[in-house]
């Protein structure tokens, strides 16, 4: 992601109601963080700066916990209930994914003949 990490930055991205607490979450490191770093008063202001999380991206998080939940408000208490079923096995799923990480490229095997043109 070329803008360091912040999907939420981005027009493209959309959640759903089973991301909801991940969203509520996020926000709440974000606001922690922002306050953790005003009390701090030993680091240069140009770190702060760069470490805080800035108003926009914290506007932009709540907006969309705020959208999914009315979004939530809007259904019937049937429909509730599945999204509420279906958002629970969708979670435990996610919790066995397994990563298979990046790909490396090793250095180059060493060449046991050197004197021998291609």
């Amino acid at each position: 992601m070329p803008v360091r990490f912040r999907c939420v930055g981005c027009d493209h991205f959309r959640t759903d109601a089973s991301y909801l607490p991940d969203l509520e979450a996020y926000l709440a490191d974000l606001l922690r963080n922002r306050e953790r770093l005003a009390a701090f008063t030993s680091a240069d202001d140009w770190a702060k700066a760069e470490a805080t999380p800035s108003d926009e991206e914290i506007t932009r998080v709540r907006r969309l916990v705020r959208r999914v939940r009315e979004d939530l408000d809007t259904l019937t208490d049937e429909d509730r209930t599945q999204i509420k079923e279906a958002t629970t096995v969708l979670r435990r799923s996610r919790q066995h994914i397994v990563a298979l990480g990046m790909p490396r490229v090793g250095p180059p095997m060493p060449d046991f003949h050197p004197g021998r043109t291609a």
